[in-house]
């Protein structure tokens, strides 16, 4: 039973001892998962991280690797890319006295992919996974006007959905930030409306400004922007805004030159549903099932978006 005193959020992941937040998108999605992950462990549960990278992971050191298609990452570890989302926020969780260790896959399709949480499920006896997205799209079932960008997304979703896992969870922050995307953010809502119906929409729920998970967050983007001046993260920087009060129209990179944002508010809420329940009802996820390279799941996309006739038009929030 839920209760309006606890987000069933949390009630579903009561029984839970060990915990994997992963990154969905890629980049610094694992960086959305920052608050959720501090008040699990300040609940006691053992809470591991885990990222779909976007950093040249082929040029770490061998002894980096726990296999294939997962690489161990702490504050120490050696790489030649500027880029490197999932080390800053190792030396960030160092530096607050946290649990430093960042699990990254490479950008692969959804057999290695899935393969590489198997190696984290077994290795770490995790019993739930929770899935962040930075942005909403993920919630996108593929007969929107605008589908964000999903491929990293959906790979994440497809691969989750076939861990045999007794806890499966999909969580976005940062609502709104994937109109720079094209994402009709009404369809967002429509959908969850949907989830609802079907009792897999598990709230929504904002992170209080003066917790601890807020401060941490605030300052591993704080970090991570410092590491990358060049390619700072829209999505958190959107968030981080948003979460110090900031409010429209808020420039804090020149690679949104051009565009206006709308900092606000929503940006700070948490939107949980049931993971599985969101992978039955994509329209194209099935097709993702043998892909084993990141380029094949554009392609299949692509090629899904050309057949479909029944693109859901685009509507104006009315209010």
């Amino acid at each position: 039973m839920f209760s309006l005193a606890e987000p069933p959020l949390f009630t579903r992941l009561k029984q839970a001892r060990r915990i994997l937040v992963a990154g969905a998108g890629g980049g610094f999605d694992v960086f959305a998962g920052l608050p959720l992950a501090v008040e699990l462990w300040a609940a006691g549960k053992e809470v591991h991280l885990a990222n779909l990278s976007f950093s040249r992971l082929h040029g770490l050191d061998l002894d980096v690797w726990l296999a294939e298609d997962v690489a161990e990452i702490v504050p120490e570890t050696v790489s030649r890319d500027s880029y490197f989302p999932e080390r800053s926020l190792a030396r960030c969780l160092e530096a607050h006295g946290l649990p430093s260790t960042v699990h990254a896959f490479p950008k692969v399709g959804v057999i290695p992919l899935r393969a590489a949480y198997q190696v984290l499920v077994e290795r770490l006896d995790i019993d739930a996974v929770v899935l962040v997205d930075g942005g909403t799209d993920i919630l996108l079932r593929g007969d929107e006007a605008g589908l964000g960008t999903p491929e990293e997304d959906m790979a994440s979703l497809a691969a989750v959905h076939g861990l045999d896992v007794p806890e499966k969870i999909v969580v976005c922050l940062g609502f709104g930030v994937d109109a720079y995307h094209g994402v009709n953010h009404v369809q967002v809502l429509e959908n969850l409306a949907a989830l609802d119906r079907e009792g897999a929409y598990l709230g929504a729920f904002s992170i209080p400004r003066a917790g601890r998970g807020a401060q941490l967050y605030l300052d591993a983007v704080a970090r991570a922007q410092a590491d990358t001046p060049d390619h700072p993260s829209i999505v958190n920087g959107s968030i981080a805004a948003a979460l110090t009060g900031a409010f429209g129209d808020v420039q804090f990179t020149s690679r949104t030159r051009g565009s206006e944002l709308f900092i606000n508010p929503l940006m700070t809420l948490y939107w949980a549903v049931d993971a599985d329940a969101l992978a039955r009802r994509s329209l194209y996820l099935d097709r993702l099932e043998d892909t084993v390279l990141m380029r094949q799941i554009s392609s299949i996309i692509e090629g899904f978006r050309a057949e479909i006739t029944g693109i859901r038009r685009p509507r104006a929030y009315p209010h």
